[in-house]
């Protein structure tokens, strides 16, 4: 009869190679100890988050999120848009448009002229 060799079963082709260290902070370790805690294994003991970790990578189930679009043709229409304001304010300055409410301040003084003489009007009545 063949004797049992003891200790870790040899990998052979499977060996792992690569090193990955993980660091939590205190609210972080507590989540993984209750992760643990439901598979019922002891977080203190050597060995057994390694092999946790390694299936719940590899084998759960992850939620592929939305990637975010291609951000360098947003990025050139916002240029291009920048271009246009740029051009509208050289033809502005260009025109005298300094300031678009013009109109708008020619209108409240006319407001304030006639505002002026109805109280002088209001006044000599009394």
């Amino acid at each position: 009869m063949e004797q049992r060799k003891k200790g870790r079963k040899r990998l052979g082709n499977r060996k792992r190679n690569h090193n990955v260290m993980l660091r939590f902070n205190d609210r972080e370790y507590e989540k993984l100890r209750s992760i643990c805690e439901s598979y019922h294994l002891d977080i203190s003991q050597r060995g057994t988050i390694s092999p946790l970790l390694r299936r719940l990578v590899l084998n759960g189930q992850l939620e592929e999120k939305d990637k975010l679009p291609n951000t360098s043709n947003l990025s050139y229409h916002l240029n291009r848009i920048g271009n246009n304001i740029n051009q509208l304010v050289k033809l502005a300055h260009h025109k005298n448009l300094r300031s678009p409410n013009t109109s708008l301040e020619n209108e409240i003084g006319k407001t304030n002229e006639l505002l002026c003489s109805l109280i002088e009007i209001v006044g000599e009545n009394k």
